[in-house]
Order: C-alpha cells, then sequence, then structure tokens
C-alpha cells in the first residue's frame, strides 16, 4: 500500500498544480487586458470594464491564496510519520470506501481501486480521526468497519 500512498500524494499534487497554473494563466491574461484596456470618449464603459477586470483579478487572487493553503497541507500530511491512528496523511481502507486524509481532490484510481482524498475537516475524515485498524464508525447510518490503516 505505500507504493498507493506515494502515487495518491503525487496526484494530489498534480491537482493542485493544474489549479494553481490555470489560476495564474488567467491573472496573467487578466493583467494583460487591463494594461490594453484604453480610455475611450465613453468614460463610464472604461470604468466598469476596469471594475469587472479588478473584481476578477481579486476572486482569482482569493482562490490561488486557497490552493496555496492546500498545498502546504498537502505537505504536512506528505511529512506525517505512521501512527497506527488515522491522521492527517492516513490512508484508510473500510468496508465501504478507500480513502486518504489530507485535502479534497475527490475520487483517484490507482491500479483499478478507487480512493477517495479527502480534507481532514470532512464529515467521514472526523469519525475517522484518531481511530485505529479494527475499530468501526457510524456514517450516514451505517456501521463501517476499519480494516486497514497505513
Amino acid at each position: 500500500m505505500k507504493k498507493t500512498k506515494r502515487i495518491l500524494f503525487e496526484r494530489c499534487r498534480e491537482y493542485l498544480k493544474s489549479r494553481i497554473d490555470r489560476i495564474k494563466n488567467s491573472l496573467t491574461d487578466l493583467d494583460e487586458a487591463l494594461a490594453n484596456e484604453t480610455k475611450s470618449s465613453a468614460g463610464d464603459k472604461y470604468e466598469t470594464s476596469r471594475e469587472m477586470i479588478n473584481a476578477e483579478i481579486n476572486q482569482l487572487s482569493v482562490q490561488l491564496k486557497q490552493f496555496k493553503e492546500q498545498e502546504e497541507i498537502l505537505e504536512l500530511a506528505i511529512q506525517r510519520k505512521e501512527s497506527g491512528k488515522i491522521q492527517l496523511g492516513s490512508l484508510i481502507k473500510t468496508t465501504t470506501a478507500n480513502y486518504l486524509i489530507c485535502i479534497s481532490v475527490g475520487k483517484l484510481e490507482v491500479d483499478n481501486e478507487t480512493y477517495f482524498a479527502i480534507g481532514a475537516n470532512s464529515p467521514i475524515a472526523k469519525n475517522m480521526l484518531g481511530k485505529t485498524e479494527g475499530d468501526s464508525f457510524s456514517f450516514q447510518q451505517k456501521e463501517i468497519l476499519i480494516t486497514e490503516v497505513q
């Protein structure tokens, strides 16, 4: 399972990198659009256009900051030492699904097996944190057994 965990972490990194690159490219395009925006005789139209571009830049900047924070959380998860207890960075197999507690990426496939990369603050992760292999927990009115923790 160690190889699988490494692959999952790498996929999470790729997910973040693609999102961050897309946002950076969009910001570059918007900066160029702002620089090319020329003041026409219709002053209100010029100001409205600049405000719309600035609002979009601000929105993308917030998203970029959030993804950078996710990168930090991912690196913490990768560096976390295994303890047998479920924590940030744990790879968990249960009777219903497999999870990697790091950042919220969603469904990932490795060697024809499905894993869900979830954040530590997600409802199911909160139910699993601190538990060990062989423990069970209740989630959405189902009793779930933890079969493996790495």
